[in-house]
């Protein structure tokens, strides 16, 4: 079991924003799963890969590739009130099995 966080890099969010999506999106993505994967994956240590991606465009058809697979998923958006302007800004995915999610994420570089 893991989870999957993708992050734009088209955006240059500092270290911190990047960190505060990823825990945005880890959070998110945890609460849209089901009681067993949930549990399954806090047993296992909650293991997370951190991936990036170059583009709202490309992360759009990730989140939608990974709601037609029917993972957990959730996109998040910034709002805007800091660093960046409104936009989206990563993709969470899990808990599930490591197959099924690299299936879908396999061919991502990690950040």
């Amino acid at each position: 079991m893991k989870q999957t966080i993708i992050l734009r890099k088209d955006l240059k969010m500092s270290t911190g924003k990047l960190i505060s999506q990823a825990c945005h999106a880890s959070l998110a993505a945890f609460l849209k799963s089901d009681k067993y994967a949930r549990k399954k994956w806090l047993e296992q240590g909650m293991k997370k890969v951190v991936l990036k991606i170059s583009s709202e465009k490309d992360l759009l058809k990730l989140y939608e590739k990974t709601k037609k697979e029917r993972l957990p998923c959730e996109l998040i958006t910034d709002r805007g009130l800091t660093q960046i302007p409104p936009s989206i800004t990563a993709l969470g995915i899990g808990p599930a099995t490591d197959k099924k999610i690299d299936e879908i994420t396999g061919k991502l570089k990690l950040l």
